[in-house]
């Protein structure tokens, strides 16, 4: 056996600004590594102020605050004994970057600065940071008076470094420059580095894990080495949910892995790994050939070494990384196990950290309310597993919200209890919803152990179109019963949108009612076809406090609601699939009952399509034509493509306005229509696209129909 580290990595769920709680969460993840005997231990990317603090970067007390944490770090004796690469933002000459402090004995080693910055979809790091530009260069960066006075030192390396131990060599390697095509880890493991660290503020996306481990491994595979992988975790103040998975590779080979989704603020993933078979793996020509000629990077050389130098026992569960045919299966979920858990997750630190008592959801008894509700007793399961285990935060934050009293022995050990403290739900009727949407809400709240309210507002809307009548002499009438759309559309908005003023009433006072303080958070249920299709009454139920569905396609949020039912032992959920998407806001007649799908004039898995080639694929709407004709051109002709294609394109933009008040929602889906940061554009269009049309037109009547040819070949 040879030379043996023990190496941390870690996931904490960090919260922007809360400088208190960071701190105690870094101290935390610290002592869990020392405590597994490592030597190393690496977090999540700005842990101390927090990944999300975004324009209070800009701002002098946020880098106050973070040096004042840094400080009382290295006060402490938590540093001695092992090296804590640590994030934080750091002004070096008047520019602000976003850094690693390399820290080691209550001393600074390195301050590495980040070189390529995350700066499209979610992420806009360039609006608060500058990437360090000066590759393989270093400067002596002067530390704040309140660093001199901890450590005695007054100037440290500043710059692109690596650290040079008496056994080993270890850089850093900062998230987005995992993903860039010249990656720092290739010709820092070509100049002898064998240890990455990458401390990262990922968020989670429905099947987007395999890109970041596929990374990963590779990066180890072809150059040898050991990779630390750390992640921010949780919801932090916004829309995305940071989705952990620390990892520890070796060589290709996953040795350590961290939870995805979990509620606990403080994780810590370790492995034991023997140095000589990174030194092993990369004894090959090719690879030497290439190391001997690489740019050489400098070394800030330290006298004292990661490995211990004697024979020591290994923790069982750490042997993985020193047994070299050994690996551990990297656990990914499903699409379906990801809704369950990712929404919920970032549901619970919303509600803990707003210090609200629940929350409340209209429910229509369709499948979008329907999987909110789901999404929220899925919390309440999580809720009760980390009780069960004995989670002292999760059980005190359950207690606060439940309103239970400070010496209270309660544990919410019973999902369906616990949702019924904390989740309330509301079916608002009128004359146009039917028996079975009633019937499916009132089961599904008992299913789930919601506190349920029925009830009908006929009268809000009578009183609403009476007041209308009164005011202008015109009394406004449905298109069944002969109406003009203006009429028939104005009827329906009425009713959807007073269902958003009860829902804000009830959310008030519904604790209030339960001899409880405060208030409830108003959960929206719109999902991402409907927002990109414009398919929602604006200020309806759709506006909201927050929307666990917003990034979540129909499609998708099916196959969830099929999943839930086996796994959360919820039959009531089949009536649900077998039911037809309907808004209820017309009259049901004998030959009319409105269709969602009908209404839009598309289909939904048609929507994520246009979907994707929107955003995803960057299409206009000649070019979504143009790759559609081929796509759909067995099925459809060209003018009927056409006609599909320019439907989209003008609905989407004339009701792209809607964006603008979109309730923030849980970011789940690359081609989230979400107009706050992630889908950048105008509100106002030429929304008839008379010269893109014109192009399709032209070469959709030019182009032959070959709907049928494939049939007709497989009968001939």
């Amino acid at each position: 056996m040879g030379h043996l580290i023990t190496l941390a990595t870690c996931s904490l769920n960090q919260w922007a600004l809360d400088f208190q709680g960071n701190y105690e969460r870094i101290m935390k993840s610290i002592a869990i590594a020392k405590s597994r005997g490592a030597t190393l231990r690496v977090g999540p990317e700005l842990e101390i102020p927090g990944y999300g603090c975004q324009d209070h970067f800009l701002e002098g007390d946020t880098a106050l605050h973070s040096w004042e944490v840094l400080a009382h770090i290295l006060a402490s004796d938590a540093t001695i004994g092992i090296v804590c690469d640590i994030g934080m933002p750091i002004t070096h000459k008047n520019v602000m970057y976003n850094c690693r402090v390399i820290v080691h004995d209550k001393k600074i080693l390195l301050i590495r600065p980040k070189m390529w910055l995350a700066n499209d979809g979610n992420y806009r790091e360039m609006r608060w940071f500058t990437p360090w530009q000066k590759h393989r260069q270093w400067e002596d960066y002067y530390l704040p008076r309140i660093i001199q006075a901890v450590t005695n030192q007054k100037k440290v390396p500043f710059g692109d470094a690596v650290i040079s131990t008496s056994d080993t060599c270890f850089g850093v390697e900062l998230c987005e420059e995992l993903f860039t095509p010249a990656s720092p880890h290739i010709l820092m493991g070509l100049d002898g580095v064998e240890i990455f660290t990458n401390s990262s503020g990922s968020h989670h996306e429905l099947r987007k894990l395999h890109t970041r481990v596929d990374l990963i491994k590779e990066a180890t595979l072809k150059l040898g080495g050991i990779y630390l992988y750390a992640n921010q975790q949780g919801c932090d103040g916004d829309r995305l949910y940071y989705d952990g998975c620390a990892l520890i590779a070796v060589n290709g080979r996953v040795v350590a892995q961290g939870s995805q989704f979990s509620l606990n603020d403080v994780e810590v993933v370790s492995a034991t790994v023997d140095i000589e078979d990174v030194r092993a793996h990369r004894a090959k020509s090719s690879r030497s050939m290439q190391a001997a000629v690489a740019e050489r990077y400098h070394r800030i050389e330290v006298p004292f070494a990661l490995t211990s130098g004697k024979f020591e026992e290994v923790r069982e569960e750490d042997m993985v990384g020193i047994i070299s045919t050994k690996s551990r299966e990297v656990k990914y979920h499903t699409p379906e196990e990801e809704i369950a858990l990712g929404p919920a997750c970032w549901l619970w630190d919303y509600m803990r950290r707003s210090r609200t008592q629940g929350y409340f959801i209209p429910l229509s008894g369709g499948i979008d309310s329907c999987a909110t509700a789901v999404i929220v007793f899925s919390m309440c399961r999580l809720v009760a597993e980390a009780a069960s285990r004995g989670d002292k935060q999760v059980i005190a934050d359950a207690r606060r919200i439940s309103g239970e009293p400070d010496d209270s022995s309660y544990i919410p050990s019973d999902p369906r209890e616990f949702s019924r403290r904390i989740f309330h739900t509301c079916y608002m009727g009128t004359e146009n919803s039917s028996t079975e949407t009633r019937q499916r809400a009132k089961q599904l709240a008992e299913a789930i152990g919601s506190y349920h309210v029925d009830l009908n507002m006929d009268s809000v809307v009578t009183a609403v179109r009476n007041l209308f009548t009164l005011a202008t002499g015109h009394r406004p009438r449905f298109r069944t019963q002969g109406g003009s759309n203006a009429e028939n559309l104005a009827l329906q908005n009425i009713q959807a949108r007073l269902r958003m003023v009860i829902a804000y009433l009830f959310a008030q006072l519904l604790p209030w009612v339960r001899g409880r303080n405060g208030g409830l958070l108003v959960l929206g249920s719109a999902n991402v076809d409907e927002s990109l299709r414009g398919y929602l009454t604006k200020y309806d139920c759709s506006s909201a406090d927050i929307n666990p569905i917003g990034g979540i396609s129909k499609t998708d949020l099916k196959k969830f609601i099929a999943h839930a039912k086996t796994a959360f032992n919820l039959p009531i959920l089949n009536d649900f699939l077998d039911a037809v998407p309907t808004a209820e806001l017309e009259p049901i007649t004998e030959i009319y009952v409105q269709s969602d799908e009908a209404d839009m004039g598309m289909t939904y898995d048609e929507l994520s399509v246009f979907g994707r080639l929107r955003k995803v694929e960057k299409c206009g709407p000649y070019s979504t034509f143009t790759k559609l004709v081929h796509e759909w051109g067995n099925v459809l002709s060209p003018i009927q493509i056409a006609e599909k294609v320019k439907l989209f394109f003008f609905e989407h933009a004339r009701n792209r306005h809607k964006m603008t008040t979109l309730t923030p929602a849980y970011h789940a889906e690359s081609y989230s229509p979400d107009d706050n940061r992630f889908d950048l554009r105008p509100f106002l269009y030429p929304s008839r696209f008379p010269w893109q049309f014109k192009k399709i037109d032209e070469v959709a009547k030019a182009l032959p129909d070959r709907t049928g040819i494939n049939d007709k070949a497989k009968t001939e």
